[in-house]
């Protein structure tokens, strides 16, 4: 193989992995944003049922189903859903920071010396 190959297939590698972490990112934020809407919706609901007596009916869709029981039956499992959905929300934040730190090594580790002299990365030194 000639130099331009090898060099060329080392720039397809790296641009495939920076693809995957920009990838793995958007991911990430992507079910960030889901988890933080369902946050909001829990609290939308409980703060609407918190005036409302405690035996009065209301209803909720369970996996497609829609049930009817009393306030005083839903608002623990909301509360409880609420608080999950924030350690969810926790654990994912972590993950993203991780990947995000990860991919910040990876750049830093394609230093000049592992770039083609070809390669205009070779010289920029920010």
């Amino acid at each position: 193989m000639s130099q331009q190959q090898v060099s060329a297939r080392k720039q397809q590698e790296l641009q495939l992995q920076y693809t995957n972490y920009k990838n793995n990112l958007q991911q990430i934020a992507q079910k960030i944003g889901d988890i933080e809407q369902e946050i909001e919706e829990h609290k939308l609901v409980l703060e609407t049922l918190d005036p409302i007596p405690e035996d009065r009916k209301c209803f909720r869709m369970i996996h497609g189903v829609l049930v009817e029981r009393t306030v005083k039956d839903i608002a623990p499992d909301l509360q409880t859903n609420l608080e999950n959905l924030k350690k969810v929300l926790d654990d994912l934040m972590k993950q993203y920071k991780s990947k995000q730190d990860e991919m910040d090594k990876w750049k830093v580790s394609l230093t000049p010396s592992s770039l083609e002299p070809s390669d205009p990365r070779w010289l920029n030194e920010d």
